[in-house]
């Protein structure tokens, strides 16, 4: 089971205790820049990933175009 409300609250109050009030709306949005700079390289590097298979599908066919090519001409 998930936290209860009562302590949810107290979490809360030590967070404003430790860092104040006026400090939390500044570390909230570093966290949520922190968070869409992770989902933007997350992206990236699934792009990145499509791109290496594709040059290694090119890559393939290349060998597999070259040793037919080869095959034919020392028939």
């Amino acid at each position: 089971m998930g936290p209860s409300v009562q302590q949810l609250l107290i979490v809360l109050l030590i967070i404003v205790l430790l860092f104040g009030a006026k400090k939390i709306p500044e570390l909230a949005k570093g966290l949520g820049k922190g968070i869409k700079s992770f989902k933007s390289e997350m992206e990236t590097d699934d792009k990145k990933a499509e791109n290496i298979e594709k040059v290694e599908e090119k890559k393939e066919e290349v060998i597999t175009a070259t040793k037919v090519d080869e095959t034919t001409k020392s028939a």
